[in-house]
């Protein structure tokens, strides 16, 4: 029994070292954050810059697009993995292998001549980058005591929520002031210390080698397509008309078949792939579904306001960075707040509070304008977030915090890919939902500007005798102008059912808050027992 002791020194035995932790520790968990911060900015850095890959590696606009998709596929089927491959492993061995291929990855993806390469290796970076994101989460709630969760809990949920939001910041200034090479090159040094550090210095737990003798291959096959075929219809199901497109009918047939072998392999097998038992812990249950919904605001959001500022205020990537960076700005100094906040407040209320501010965020949103611009939007994302951070925070402790320190591995990995497929399934229905209402408000705002309509007729002819003064075709060009004008309308009226829809979801979360347990004071020291 000394030695289960030793392994679960951070999960129980608090007392002893609740003041005195291990300085190697310490660096070694930093070093671990800041990889996870790198493989979860890749995604964001890249998506600013897209346009420029796309010049530079000669490719259409669906091809470049896979530039995001295979990252993301490759990176949804390594999260859940993670845990199984950290317990045969050992976290050191998976966190290492994986911040050197990410590294090695990164490198290669600029090196890149043409969209096949850069294709294949971003999945190579993605999967392998997949692994460091649960290993930091599981590494969180094992090695540190309870006593530290405060301080713990807050910098790995300021880095999975600022690294999506500042991402086209980062990303718009690297391709602005050198190229897009150096959007994948800026990871190489960085990669190769995060590398050496976590190979010298982690010693959280042993690996379990005779594991690999269970290891369920088929498992991990049915999940790969089921997981793969699901982000893949999510990711282009909308560009590609859903289910009137015949590569998105055989994804969604690949992914029901996937689903169906994996779940059952999940519960017949000794060592599954993925461990669900963990969702049996109500608070865990509850945590991921509300870490699922965290995902649709948090990369729904990243989204929409650079869509705006680039649809309708016809930004470029630079300004869109600099506009988006009161998100960031708001996080970062949130998180302390969150982390004091969460040794005193009821986790509950303080999501309530999260949830409530994150709403009035959206519902200000449904107020937008084509010309609103860094002032008008400064509340809203200031609101944004704030509230994420006071989320987040409670949401990590509820859902990881009363965990035994044996299922850790596998809920951490369970958890993160909540937020990832929230963020799938969130930006799958806003893209519907702004295609399908813009087109609508379209429809409607036409019937109203026709040749009966003697508003439109005269703002026709005075648009028009004014081009005419410039030598230009006047009633054409004034046509033209009006097409724009309905169809920007549009768009807004579009961004503003969004927001809607994005206020009540967060205003349905108030209420669903009261269903959780209330973690005792002791509970997260209960997580030893």
């Amino acid at each position: 029994m000394a030695t289960a002791g030793t392994v679960t020194a951070g999960g129980g035995i608090a007392a002893p070292a609740a003041d005195r932790m291990d300085p190697k520790r310490i660096v070694a968990f930093f070093a671990m954050v800041f990889g996870m911060f790198m493989s979860i900015l890749d995604i964001q850095i890249v998506s600013a810059s897209l346009a420029e890959i796309q010049a530079g590696l000669g490719a259409g606009s669906d091809e470049v697009a896979w530039v995001q998709t295979s990252y993301l596929i490759a990176e949804v089927i390594m999260i859940p993995l993670s845990g199984a491959l950290a317990r045969i492993l050992s976290t050191r061995v998976l966190f290492a292998f994986s911040a050197a291929g990410f590294t090695m990855a990164s490198a290669l993806a600029a090196t890149a001549t043409n969209i096949e390469q850069m294709i294949v290796y971003r999945a190579i970076q993605g999967f392998i980058g997949g692994g460091m994101i649960p290993s930091v989460f599981a590494a969180a709630f094992t090695i540190f005591p309870p006593s530290k969760r405060a301080i713990v809990s807050p910098i790995i949920g300021l880095v999975a929520t600022l690294a999506p939001t500042i991402g086209p910041t980062i990303g718009g200034y690297i391709s602005h002031a050198m190229s897009w090479h150096w959007l994948f090159l800026i990871n190489v040094v960085p990669g190769i210390i995060v590398t050496a550090l976590t190979w010298s210095l982690i010693d959280f737990d042993k690996p379990d080698h005779s594991l690999l003798k269970k290891f369920d291959w088929w498992g991990l096959l049915t999940m790969a397509v089921f997981l793969g075929s699901m982000e893949y219809v999510l990711e282009e199901g909308n560009n590609k008309d859903w289910f009137g497109d015949e590569r998105i009918v055989m994804g969604t047939v690949a992914m029901v078949i996937g689903g169906v072998i994996f779940f059952y392999r999940v519960f017949k097998v000794d060592f599954p792939v993925v461990d669900l038992r963990a969702f049996s812990n109500r608070n865990f249950a509850f945590g991921s579904l509300f870490s699922f919904i965290m995902g649709v605001g948090l990369y729904g959001l990243t989204y929409l306001y650079p869509l705006y500022l680039g649809r309708i205020r016809g930004y470029d990537s630079m300004m869109i960075g600099e506009t988006m960076f009161v998100s960031g700005a708001a996080m970062f100094f949130t998180a302390p707040v969150a982390g004091a906040l969460s040794t005193k407040l009821d986790p509950r209320v303080m999501m309530m509070i999260g949830f409530a501010g994150f709403a009035l965020g959206t519902y200000l949103m449904t107020g937008v304008t084509a010309d609103w611009d860094f002032y008008e939007l400064l509340i809203p994302q200031i609101l944004r977030g704030c509230s994420l951070m006071l989320c987040m925070v409670p949401i990590n402790n509820i859902a990881l915090g009363t965990l035994p320190p044996d299922r850790m591995k596998n809920a951490s990995g369970l958890f993160n890919l909540t937020r990832n497929l929230g963020g799938a399934v969130g930006l799958a229905i806003i893209n519907t939902m702004l295609t399908q209402r813009s087109d609508e408000h379209y429809a409607r705002l036409s019937e109203h500007v026709t040749w009966s309509n003697p508003e439109a007729l005269d703002w026709l002819s005075s648009v028009g005798a004014n081009y005419d003064s410039y030598g230009l075709d006047g009633s054409l060009t004034a046509i033209k102008k009006l097409s724009g004008v309905v169809t920007q309308q549009s768009w807004l009226l579009s961004f503003m059912d969004v927001f809607m829809g994005l206020t009540l979801l967060f205003s349905c979360l108030i209420f669903l808050t009261l269903l959780i347990k209330k973690p005792s004071a002791a509970a997260p020291a209960g997580s030893g027992h």
